[in-house]
């Protein structure tokens, strides 16, 4: 649709094709978005390393999304809401969660539920399209007591075809609430190409039956995700109510680790999409072209990240095995009796196994 076209400030090449943004392109700002951008891709390769050596659960890896990720979380303040998927790693990182905390959660560990002190970034949502409820809640609350802050929500192409997404929005849309939907069109719901899942052209037109602004956008593009969803909070912040983003990304790898996208997929075209518009290699051709590109800085920053990533794996693997009794303990405050049989047939397949 014509009113939904692709935006795009930095292309392939590394050209800006947005002069207005030249000002608020300090040096500074953009090391720290190429910093971001390669600590969280060291993370989620290192992650899906550490899954096939036993060491950590099942994974979602998110690999080529970290641009629609990264761009959108530096555009929150502090005081703002995430509410993330299983996927969303690094926009939790970016907002402050700690790399520890990420991986004790694909630990099996309740501590990776738990954001830093002050933070409001909501558990990682697994049910699908759920958190789309809780942010509009969130951002509700926040306008009914007066402040300033107002919510981020994530989601993937998928979630468009549950009514929790047309819940969320259209009691945001009649509240106003302060909340924008970060939708990241991968263009896979797990195994189900978008063609297959939906009739619309875009997922940004899906905004148009709740009367709010969509916003159609490449998710590679870093600097695109950033102006535009700082632009979408700030619409938020001024009690003109919520935006919906659509961030037009490619997962390079599997939806998960127990997955094997070569049954679905050709992983051909992956390869292809990195050399044309991965978010890391658009940044550096960027810097590149603008004469501030450091061959040295970049291997320290990469020394930095590796650094930092071990270190978080050895705070993670320094905490005890998850204890079972937690799958069962947080359900609900006093367990029914049938959390109770479930418990217990648990634990006799436990013993089982262990004989």
């Amino acid at each position: 649709m014509e009113q939904f076209q692709m935006i795009r400030y930095l292309d392939g090449n590394g050209n800006l094709l947005n002069f207005e943004i030249s000002k608020a392109l300090s040096l500074d700002f953009i090391k720290e978005l190429y910093e971001r951008l390669t600590l969280v891709r060291a993370f989620d390769r290192k992650a899906i390393s550490l899954q096939r050596q036993g060491r950590l659960g099942t994974y979602a890896p998110f690999e080529g999304q970290e641009a629609a990720q990264v761009g959108s979380a530096l555009a929150l303040q502090p005081n703002d809401w995430l509410f993330p998927t299983y996927r969303d790693h690094a926009a939790s990182i970016t907002f402050g969660h700690s790399l520890k905390t990420i991986l004790l959660y694909w630990n099996g560990r309740v501590e990776g539920c738990v954001p830093p002190e002050g933070k409001k970034i909501f558990p990682p949502a697994v049910p699908i399209a759920t958190q789309l409820l809780h942010a509009t809640g969130a951002a509700m609350a926040e306008k009914r007591k007066g402040t300033n802050n107002a919510a981020i929500v994530y989601f993937g192409d998928g979630a468009t075809s549950e009514g929790d997404f047309h819940e969320g929005l259209n009691f945001a849309s009649v509240f106003k609430a302060p909340v924008v939907f970060f939708n990241q069109n991968n263009q896979y719901a797990i195994s189900v190409p978008i063609e297959k899942q939906m009739n619309s052209e875009t997922i940004a037109q899906k905004s148009v039956a709740y009367s709010i602004p969509g916003v159609r956008l490449d998710g590679n593009d870093i600097f695109a995700v950033y102006f535009e969803t700082k632009k979408a909070l700030d619409r938020a912040r001024r009690g003109e109510g919520p935006t919906l983003i659509e961030a037009v990304t490619w997962r390079y790898g599997a939806h998960t680790t127990a997955d094997d996208p070569t049954k679905y997929r050709d992983q051909n075209s992956s390869e292809k999409r990195r050399e044309n518009g991965d978010p890391i290699i658009r940044l550096e051709r960027y810097m590149k072209n603008e004469g501030i590109w450091d061959e040295t800085w970049k291997e320290e920053i990469v020394s930095k990240a590796g650094k930092i990533i071990e270190k978080a794996i050895e705070e993670m693997e320094s905490f005890p095995e998850p204890n079972v009794d937690d799958l069962f303990a947080h359900v609900f405050a006093e367990p029914t009796w049938t959390i109770k049989d479930q418990r217990d047939q648990y634990y006799e397949f436990l013993r089982g196994v262990n004989q």
